[in-house]
């Protein structure tokens, strides 16, 4: 990735692939983790591709539907932040 990204574009981007990552390692589809989020799907697939600024409270209904802790999704989008 650029390094000319404006920060919080980079904040969102990691978000993303952090969310992305955690939903694929885990073997779930859009489809699956939107519905044990209980979101949209569209909605979590914007999220993923950074283009969206979720509320802490959609995040946290994103951490639980994938099954890890809140503070750990946060810390993967942190170091994916140092990487772009």
């Amino acid at each position: 990735m650029s390094r000319l990204l404006p920060e919080f574009d980079k904040v969102l981007i990691a978000l993303g692939m952090a969310v992305r990552e955690a939903r694929t390692n885990r073997g779930l589809t859009l489809e699956e983790l939107a519905q044990r989020a209980d979101l949209d799907l569209s909605y979590i697939s914007i999220i993923e591709r950074g283009q969206r600024n979720p509320t802490w409270g959609t995040v946290r209904m994103i951490s639980k539907g994938l099954d890890i802790r809140l503070s750990e999704l946060a810390h993967r989008a942190e170091e994916l932040e140092r990487q772009l």
